[in-house]
């Protein structure tokens, strides 16, 4: 039997997949201010329209709009099998630019920032997967001859470490057809790059079939040596269409479209040169675990409609509600190493409130709900898309009539569930953990 046929090709994604929520590897941490109050869809926001609303745009005061933020993301992950627990702590930094020049005619928008990904992880311990190496290999590890893996089997280094990272650049412009209804367009540059190192030494201690009838199987000790260094980059573009319409003075109602986005990516990795001589199983066993870091292959970002409301209960206090849809089934996500089963589309809801206690301090409040649309069948050691809840808070502090700070933070609780679909996930169970903090300044020239 041969590797490939186990099913366990896995498919990367900062090992552990997003860092916070959202879908499969879309984020929505555009700007800080989501942290505290992620239901943006239909907010008229100087600080946040452009990413989530950029046809509100027109409903802002005519200027000029600058903002930078960073937004940082402290995880837990761990992976539980037989009694063992493979654990990886991460911590990473999410940098965003804004520019908007608006007018009565019309609004440019600019953004730069995360679009999909998670922070950069390092199993110490290993993970599973490069664990269960000795039963993996049993029946494959000898060409010619079946190997049954003996009980002082062991892998004695088990080390990984990945990261994965998404970078977009969105220019756009906003437009009133009516005195309500506003409508926007851009065009969006995305970069994605996935790593991953792993490391594996041991010892395969078994017994292979004698080749003379009648004779006691031979005992083996068979050493285990592979490492590799992967590597997948790719170029994509996209589209981004909304809409607004400030159905009453109170009531506004927002939509977004970011259309699918094509990432074919190529690999440029390394791992240890094959060699299967009678000294040990010495290279191949990585590549054929992790396929996708050794063959080029498509993993598109999905499609999302995004819409929302904010609604202005008084002067001083308003409410938002958001929704998320991902179109995860249209994406090209692998599908060669997992298939067309693995991810349906995904989900989430979102409500938030902003309440200014003066003309200085407003408090943000807001929480979400995540379903990724990842099925169980696709969890592994690299990648398990589980559903979330956030709750979040921060305040905006207006510092003077053209300066704003914000600041924020949130925390993620996971689901933990167990693999299925292939002998080596199927007894694992996946969890993980997240608080994420940020700050932002807007600037209106």
């Amino acid at each position: 039997m041969k590797l490939k046929r186990l099913g366990i090709g896995a498919l990367i994604l900062a090992l552990g997949n997003v860092g916070y929520g959202a879908s499969v590897d879309h984020i929505q941490h555009y700007t800080p201010e989501y942290t505290a109050n992620p239901a943006q869809n239909g907010a008229i926001n100087p600080g946040t329209s452009a990413y989530y609303n950029p046809a509100g745009l027109m409903q802002l005061e005519n200027g000029r709009y600058f903002q930078v933020g960073a937004q940082g993301a402290y995880g837990k992950q761990k992976q539980k099998n037989d009694g063992k627990t493979y654990e990886a702590d991460s911590f990473d930094v999410i940098p965003n630019i804004m520019f908007v020049d608006k007018t009565d005619e019309r609004a440019w928008y600019f953004t730069f920032g995360g679009l999909a990904g998670g922070a950069e992880m390092e199993y110490k311990n290993g993970v599973p997967t490069i664990g269960q190496i000795p039963g993996l290999i049993e029946g494959a590890g000898i060409p010619g001859a079946g190997i049954t893996v003996g009980p002082d089997s062991e892998v004695r280094e088990n080390w990984a470490e990945g990261s994965n990272t998404y970078i977009q650049a969105t220019l756009g412009r906003a437009w009133f057809v009516t005195e309500k209804l506003s409508l926007s367009a851009a065009g969006r540059v995305i970069h994605g790059q996935r790593n991953l190192d792993v490391r594996a030494e041991g010892t395969i201690d078994g017994r292979i079939p004698n080749p003379i009838p009648g004779r006691d199987d031979i005992q083996v000790n068979v050493p285990i040596s592979d490492w590799m260094e992967g590597e997948r980059h790719a170029w994509g573009y996209g589209g981004q269409f909304g809409l607004n319409y400030a159905a009453t003075e109170k009531l506004n109602i927002g939509m977004r479209y970011d259309t699918r986005v094509k990432m074919d990516f190529r690999t440029d990795s390394k791992s240890m040169d094959k060699d299967w001589g009678a000294g040990g199983i010495n290279g191949g066993i990585l590549e054929n675990l992790y396929p996708e870091y050794f063959n080029k292959s498509r993993r598109d970002l999905p499609a999302i409609l995004a819409v929302g409301t904010q609604y202005r209960v008084t002067d001083m206090w308003a409410v938002y509600t958001s929704a998320n849809y991902y179109f995860n089934k249209d994406a090209d996500m692998d599908r060669e190493y997992k298939g067309n089963r693995t991810y349906d589309n995904g989900w989430e809801v979102a409500v938030g409130s902003e309440y200014w206690l003066n003309n200085k301090w407003a408090w943000l409040v807001g929480a979400n709900y995540a379903d990724t649309g990842a099925n169980r069948d696709s969890y592994n050691d690299s990648e398990f898309a589980l559903n979330s809840f956030m709750l979040g808070t921060g305040f905006k502090y207006m510092q003077n009539p053209t300066t704003m700070w914000t600041v924020s933070i949130a925390n993620y609780w996971y689901d933990s569930a167990k693999g299925e679909g292939s002998a080596a996930y199927e007894n694992v169970t996946y969890k993980k953990d997240y608080i994420t903090g940020g700050i932002s300044l807007t600037k209106k020239f």
